[in-house]
């Protein structure tokens, strides 16, 4: 897994580099400071995976999650910070990040959100994860446009969901493949750190 580390304190980025250069399974092959490093260098050492700290010099992590993924749309970026609170933790996903870790996280938990990320899982504590469930949870079964953690289509899709129908259900309602509603079940679980569309609908009970 080829990382590009992004943080603003050298000390810190190197110190993790050191650590995460001993698996045999990691390499951070660059780190930057800024946001025009770390575009500069996703695009000229196209790494796997991207560690991002939420605040640089200039600007914020999200400004450089949104540019790398205008231009790398399968990257995966994971927040390393030391910011807890829930607004930039939805930020961060709505941005499109796999993850949102605090700098407090242990090592050896850190690589095993990590090479989970690499095998499609998100990158959440259960303390984030119960953040963003209770948010949706909040969620009426309208399932408003401003909620911005889900795209318009996974908005639709999700509230038909919550209603119990299923794929073929969905899809002929809206007038799109099956496989279409599967893969956009798939990213809206993940999302949400759910495992089965049954968690998602019980959750409107609570």
């Amino acid at each position: 897994m080829k990382i590009l580390i992004v943080d603003d304190h050298i000390l810190f980025r190197e110190g993790l580099a050191s650590l995460l250069n001993v698996q045999n399974d990691v390499e951070v092959i660059g780190q930057a400071g800024t946001i025009e490093e770390a575009v500069q260098l996703a695009v000229a050492l196209q790494p796997e995976l991207i560690l991002m700290d939420f605040g640089l010099p200039d600007g914020t992590g999200l400004e450089a999650t949104q540019r790398i993924l205008a231009i790398q749309a399968d990257l995966k970026i994971v927040f390393l910070t030391v910011y807890e609170d829930e607004e930039n933790l939805f930020k961060a996903i709505r941005a499109g990040a796999k993850g949102y870790l605090l700098k407090n996280v242990a090592f050896s938990t850190l690589l095993l959100f990590l090479r989970g990320v690499e095998r499609g899982e998100p990158a959440l504590t259960p303390a984030m994860t119960s953040k963003i469930l209770q948010e949706f949870v909040k969620l009426p079964q309208t399932m408003p446009e401003e909620l911005d953690l889900l795209t318009s289509r996974e908005l639709e899709i999700a509230k038909h969901l919550r209603a119990g129908a299923t794929n073929r259900e969905i899809a002929d309602r809206l007038f799109i493949a099956e496989n279409t509603v599967k893969n956009h079940v798939r990213h809206i679980l993940a999302k949400y750190n759910l495992h089965s569309r049954r968690q998602m609908i019980n959750f409107d009970a609570h």
